[in-house]
């Protein structure tokens, strides 16, 4: 009995839109197109965790954090060896304040704030070099990172939903 071809495979059914997954709707950047939107964006941000190894690390981080929250709001805590100043302040202060020489890593209280972002770009457009820190003194303080209050130097114990429970670094 001779061999017969295998049928051709017959093309898959077009989707109904309502079955793509909605992660999906709008297809993924060609890796190269990837490649460079997330490099600019490591140009733009950092997180609490690199902030904390490289103040940890002694010496010059390189760097200088500035908290953009108001005086209250600084009071309550703050960084070790932050400068502090609130973003309204910026036009007006940073000159005596920053050396134009020196990144700027700006803070304001977390995700849902965007005061630093803010005061980033009013730095960036008084011509200092800026990244803004993802988190802000909010996950600083849930990483269980020490800070300042008017009582002294604070640490809480890590919220383990933003950090290890366990060492000291997330692996990422």
């Amino acid at each position: 009995m001779p061999l017969s071809a295998a049928p051709a495979p017959s093309a898959p059914p077009e989707a109904s839109p309502a079955a793509v997954s909605p992660v999906l709707r709008v297809a993924p950047a060609a890796p190269a197109e990837a490649a460079a939107h997330f490099r600019a964006s490591l140009a733009f941000h950092t997180d609490v965790s690199d902030v904390a190894a490289a103040l940890a690390g002694g010496g010059d981080p390189g760097f200088v954090v500035v908290d953009s929250r108001s005086a209250e709001a600084w009071d309550q805590g703050h960084i070790p060896g932050a400068i502090h100043l609130p973003t309204a302040l910026v036009p007006e202060r940073a000159e005596a304040l920053l050396d134009r020489s020196v990144p700027v890593v700006v803070h304001c209280w977390g995700p849902g704030c965007d005061g630093a972002t803010r005061a980033a770009l009013a730095l960036a457009e008084l011509g200092y070099r800026v990244k803004e820190m993802l988190g802000g003194f909010e996950y600083w303080v849930r990483e269980g990172f020490a800070h300042e209050t008017r009582q002294g130097v604070e640490r809480r114990t890590a919220d383990p939903l933003t950090a290890p429970a366990e060492g000291d670094a997330c692996g990422c």
